[in-house]
């Protein structure tokens, strides 16, 4: 078989690949599937991260893709499977019950918050690893949903990430202002009559399938780092969100990424 990137330069070696993701120009070789969920996982993580950090959910973020786990495992243990279905619904009824947990803690036993979080965190992500050493030991599911298993990634995995990324680009593109206004200011939002808990949860269900979205990838201990980090580093060059998130990108490809000369002075820190 003739090397496709035989010759190119950098940016053309982008260009050939996204013509053989999207015409499937001859079989994917398995370094092209293992780039384009690695990078449609970066993607997704990357565009909700902000909405995150600027709700100071961040180590809420960090404790939903662990707790996650422990969804997972249920699910795989109950149901003898864990395909794309159960692993949403696996992720989604653990992200009810740390968050549950969580303000119910804050209320009843008037924790601090990040106090809450580590406790909650710490405690269901100890018993999803102690299910998964004692009942799924064989299943792999250890090594593909706590640490990932790029070297396994398949052809279903990039449709499953590439979803995941169209999914949360998306929902960021049409609700943009609303998620911004929820995300600064809650009271604001409130007086112009919207739902703040159902912006909430709308972030907490778009974190919860960007998690399962990447486990098989990267596994829970990376997803924040891909959730927090282009954020973080973004932020070193811009005040705005809307070039947060177009520079997110950006990083993500080249992570020693320059200050631009694009953006003006006032955007600049």
């Amino acid at each position: 078989m003739i090397n496709p990137y035989s010759g190119v330069g950098f940016f053309e070696f982008f260009w050939v690949l996204a013509q053989r993701l999207f015409t499937l120009s001859g079989p994917l070789t398995s370094d092209e599937i293992q780039l384009a969920v690695l990078s449609c996982c970066a993607l997704a993580c990357g565009l909700i991260g902000p909405f995150l950090v600027l709700k100071r959910m961040s180590m809420f973020a960090n404790s939903l893709s662990h707790t996650s786990l422990l969804g997972i495992v249920l699910v795989f243990l109950l149901f003898s499977g864990w395909g794309l279905g159960m692993l949403l619904v696996g992720a989604l009824l653990s992200a009810l019950l740390t968050a549950g947990l969580t303000a119910g803690l804050i209320r009843v036993f008037r924790l601090q918050e990040d106090a809450s979080i580590g406790l909650v965190f710490t405690s269901l992500f100890a018993i999803g690893v102690i299910l998964v050493s004692l009942y799924a030991r064989d299943s792999h599911l250890s090594t593909e949903a706590v640490t990932g298993n790029c070297d396994a990634l398949r052809l279903e995995d990039l449709r499953l990430s590439g979803t995941v990324a169209l999914f949360n680009l998306t929902a960021i593109s049409l609700f943009y202002r609303k998620l911004l206004i929820s995300s600064f200011d809650e009271p604001f939002s409130r007086s112009v009559g919207l739902s703040v808990p159902f912006w909430r949860a709308m972030i907490f269900f778009t974190t919860a399938l960007t998690c399962v979205g990447s486990f098989r990838a990267v596994g829970v201990l990376v997803v924040l780092a891909l959730l927090t980090g282009p954020y973080l580093t973004a932020r070193l060059f811009s005040h705005r969100l809307h070039h947060l998130l177009l520079l997110i990108p950006r990083i993500i490809a080249h992570p020693r990424l320059d200050t631009s000369p694009e953006l003006s002075p006032k955007d600049r820190i």
